[in-house]
């Protein structure tokens, strides 16, 4: 106070002098009374830094002068509290329900000069190696040598940042500890083994003497050390948490879960358990289900399921069922990172992007797209992977034959079809599978039934025919890969090229004119059954259809085509799978080729809808 006195008085001298030196200024200079209105602005300004200066150092000494106040009074609380526990029995100093036990609560409140201050106090028992450790050599049975007694006080209404510490230790005066109690180090640990510095962990017994219900944090090798805790076989509830971070505890046996992965740990006397957790940052998936021409599919129920296991019963940590939005999307938040896998009801599977299962890496923000189509049976994903790197392989060739079935698709393509024409012409836009645009009269398109071949006039083949297919709609831009076609042998005697086609593709269904090219990009080539990789030049369209061309060099023979399909990429492509629908739950075959790898061959049974995967390994 004595101090503040000299800064007011030291204030009133200089404004005493400040205020003779604007007099004099002002109504003595140049011999005339009086100031004009810029000396009065000038004398203000002056006036106004001088007081302002002056009022902020009043304040400041009285700021240094109230925290000084302020930390002798929690000095003097500590010093009290330190008093009092070294006053207690040495079993006695501990927290109620904490490790030690003891009766000392961990949070308290005092009221002093008419401030409210908060003390938090932190026992924790000292394993000294003077005598050896717990689990060293020497080992130290009775590890509880000692105890550190930390204390922090604050008070929240005074602006205090920085809470005032205390440390004291605590011994007792002949034996260590209590014979009858045992160890237990808890360490916590993230996705990639690294020590989690800082982790919450809650500790829950009421079977035990003392009972205890504690939480502490991890220190910077991510264990926490618990010495001096009473024995008891599963009874230690253990719950592992961080902001940010997923969570890992221990479960009880109950009804539901008979045989936990993690039973509540024991405690043994004279002997140390030691349990691990893991926890690392949390994920996010944003999912999607949609058809393959990235159509978005609504309200579609999924099952995601992961590995993680709560139980060996199994139960898994999660095995959820939801129903995606109007627009065909799911947030899933706060993931633990794992290995998930999906299903659908009413759907089949045609792909993922990317790959399933899906592997969640911690802290990511994973989207992922469901590729559906109309539901069977049975159906079967092939996924290649490549052996070391585990990407996916694209344009790998995947033969499934089984049981009278013989099929082979390409990896990482979606792709159009048709097999069958019978409907005959008239159809602009493809939605019936058995019709198409238009021909010239000369195309046979129901003997037998669905295959495309010359029409017989008389007793012989026409020379020449062609037809012209309905107006595909890939519902996107696309990139088109090639156009293949059945049977690519025909009989000697049509001649070379007896089969050729041509496509065309625009960004309107309705274009003024389709102009169909050839492999070199013109309208004069043509795809024949030695060239069937569609041009660049008819990238980036999303509406495609094809003309067919028929000829012979012999009246008593015809060429065929049963099967037509073109193959494409787009963003919703799923890398590196195949989908096969509408299987037998039989056993089949599946053979996977790519020039670049090994040929691998691997036999699967069918039970529904299946994803399987293959590694390949490089040449």
């Amino acid at each position: 106070m004595n101090r503040a006195v000299c800064v007011l008085y030291f204030g009133k001298a200089m404004f005493n002098k400040m205020k003779r030196f604007f007099r004099q200024y002002f109504c003595i200079k140049n011999n005339r009374p009086g100031f004009s209105l810029i000396e009065v602005m000038v004398g203000v300004a002056i006036f106004v830094i001088f007081s302002v200066g002056i009022y902020s150092g009043i304040q400041l000494v009285f700021k240094v002068v109230y925290q000084s106040r302020l930390r002798i009074v929690e000095t003097a609380i500590l010093n009290e509290q330190v008093e009092i526990i070294r006053n207690r029995s040495f079993y006695d100093v501990g927290i109620v329900n904490g490790s030690p036990a003891g009766v000392l609560n961990q949070t308290v409140t005092t009221t002093r000069n008419n401030i409210d201050f908060t003390i938090t106090r932190t026992i924790r028992n000292i394993d000294d190696p003077y005598d050896g450790t717990i689990g060293g050599d020497p080992n130290d049975t009775a590890p509880a040598d000692y105890k550190l007694v930390e204390m922090e006080i604050s008070c929240n209404t005074c602006g205090q940042r920085v809470p005032l510490t205390m440390t004291t230790y605590v011994a007792p005066k002949f034996l260590e500890g209590d014979p009858t109690h045992g160890a237990l180090f808890i360490e916590v640990f993230d996705a990639e083994g690294v020590a989690v510095q800082g982790a919450s962990v809650n500790i829950v017994s009421n079977s035990t003497d003392p009972t205890i219900d504690l939480t502490d944090t991890t220190d910077n090798d991510g264990m926490l050390r618990l010495l001096d805790l009473g024995e008891g076989l599963a009874s230690y509830q253990i719950s592992v948490s961080k902001t940010g971070y997923t969570t890992d505890q221990t479960v009880a046996v109950s009804e539901l879960i008979l045989n936990p992965v993690k039973p509540p740990a024991s405690v043994v006397a004279q002997d140390v358990t030691e349990i691990s957790f893991s926890i690392d940052s949390v994920s996010d998936m944003a999912l999607s289900t949609m058809d393959v021409y990235c159509s978005g599919i609504f309200s579609v129920p999924v099952n995601i399921s992961g590995t993680k296991l709560i139980a060996t019963d199994p139960v898994l940590k999660i095995d959820e069922n939801i129903n995606t939005d109007g627009s065909g999307d799911y947030s899933f938040v706060n993931m633990e990172w794992d290995s998930y896998a999906f299903q659908t009801t009413g759907y089949d599977l045609q792909g993922s992007i990317p790959a399933l299962p899906i592997s969640l890496l911690p802290g990511a923000s994973q989207p992922v797209q469901l590729i559906l189509g109309a539901d069977t049976v049975n159906s079967l994903v092939v996924n290649v992977e490549d052996s070391i790197t585990g990407q996916p392989i694209s344009n790998a060739s995947v033969r499934v034959y089984g049981n009278g079935d013989d099929e082979t698709k390409s990896t990482g393509v979606g792709f159009v079809r048709q097999t069958d024409w019978s409907g005959g012409t008239g159809q602009l836009l493809f939605s019936n599978d058995l019709k198409y645009w238009s021909d010239d009269g000369k195309i046979e398109n129901n003997d037998p039934s669905g295959d495309l071949k010359l029409k017989v006039v008389g007793e012989n083949y026409v020379s020449s025919a062609e037809m012209e297919s309905s107006v595909f709609d890939l519902s996107t831009s696309v990139n088109f890969i090639n156009l293949i076609w059945e049977p690519l042998s025909q009989p000697v005697e049509t001649g070379d090229n007896s089969v050729r086609f041509q496509i065309a593709t625009s960004n309107t269904s309705t274009p003024e004119t389709w102009d169909y090219l050839g492999p070199d990009g013109t309208g004069v080539t043509y795809y024949n059954n030695g060239n069937n990789v569609i041009s660049d030049a008819n990238n980036g369209g999303q509406y495609l259809r094809y003309k067919l061309l028929f000829t012979t060099d012999s009246v008593t023979s015809t060429p065929t085509v049963s099967d037509v399909s073109v193959s494409y990429t787009t963003s919703c492509t799923p890398p590196g799978q195949s989908y096969f629908g509408d299987l037998e739950n039989l056993e089949y075959e599946v053979e996977v080729t790519h020039e670049d790898y090994q040929m691998k061959t691997e036999s699967i049974t069918l039970d529904g809808d299946m994803v399987f995967s293959i590694e390949l390994v490089s040449n």
